[in-house]
């Protein structure tokens, strides 16, 4: 039976990346990310709460956040759909985490790298079609890093290239994505013999001891639906965005018209970005009043 379980919902990427007993599938992961810097080699989890619930009963699930022997932190999340103002979400969160470990007394040269890593189901960077975006203090025409204390990792797992034909040659972060993306369509056996590495065998289990067990299974299904009613949200927000768009344009499009035929100076973009749509209704009322005393 397939695992039928998606590590791409949070409860279930937190359970594979966020635990003290699966350790190893965080040391593994982030060293994929890392490539080849120095590796990390045992982990630690300052937040070992996966998930409780809100003042209004729904499940939220807290980032994982590890740190290793050398003191560095990782910020390990997942986005299914991309928040507004992604990027500087990121950064704000690399950078707090960063200078939150400076005390007092402290020199700058106590601080420990901050270093984000969030798996993307879209893509935030389009073109290139990359499928890992390594972002740093870069000098911007030299190849100088001023320092890599601060990284922000995006793995783009639409831009994956790789197929089950071709996992055998894959890069580690690419097997990585690839469990990620197909995982919850396959059995444990069929992982295991598709990525013979240990680790994806215990992420295999990990996600089928989420389909066994019923509390876990549970608050599993709870996040589920809290995803799908918050895409149906931000959908209903886009078609009611696009719908307002549409009678805005109207509006504006009417008010041109009478001002022309009024022989009034038309309404720059400036003038039009300034109303919101009961100002544009108003205006719009007022000119049709005026063209209908001066043509009565």
């Amino acid at each position: 039976m397939v695992i039928g379980i998606n590590p791409l919902i949070d409860y279930a990427f937190k359970l594979l990346f966020g635990s003290e007993k699966q350790k190893s599938l965080t040391i593994g992961f982030i060293n994929a990310v890392l490539g080849g810097q120095i590796p990390v080699t045992d982990v630690t989890f300052p937040n070992t709460v996966h998930s409780k619930l809100s003042e209004d009963g729904k499940f939220f699930i807290l980032d994982v956040l590890a740190e290793d022997a050398l003191g560095r932190k990782f910020n390990i999340e997942v986005q299914i759909a991309l928040p507004a103002g992604m990027a500087e979400r990121m950064v704000f969160y690399t950078a707090e985490t960063y200078v939150r470990r400076l005390q007092q007394g402290q020199n700058y040269t106590d601080l420990r790298p901050s270093i984000s890593i969030c798996v993307l189901a879209g893509a935030l960077i389009r073109q290139p079609a990359k499928l890992h975006l390594d972002f740093r203090l870069r000098e911007e025409t030299l190849p100088i890093t001023l320092t890599n204390d601060l990284q922000i990792h995006f793995l783009q797992l639409n831009h994956l290239q790789v197929t089950a034909e071709t996992l055998y040659t894959a890069t580690p972060i690419e097997r990585w994505c690839w469990f990620l993306r197909h995982a919850q369509e396959l059995t444990t056996e069929q992982i295991s013999q598709l990525l013979p590495d240990q680790e994806f065998t215990e992420a295999a289990r990990v996600l089928e001891m989420i389909s066994q067990t019923p509390e876990q299974l549970y608050e599993y299904n709870a996040r589920v639906k809290a995803q799908r009613d918050e895409e149906a949200r931000i959908i209903y927000a886009q078609q009611q965005g696009i719908e307002k768009g549409i009678e805005i344009g109207q509006l504006q499009g009417q008010i041109l018209q009478l001002q022309q035929l009024l022989k009034l100076p038309a309404c720059t973009d400036e003038r039009f970005a300034a109303c919101d749509i009961d100002q544009l209704t108003q205006m719009l009322t007022q000119l049709q009043q005026q063209f209908k005393n001066q043509f009565s």
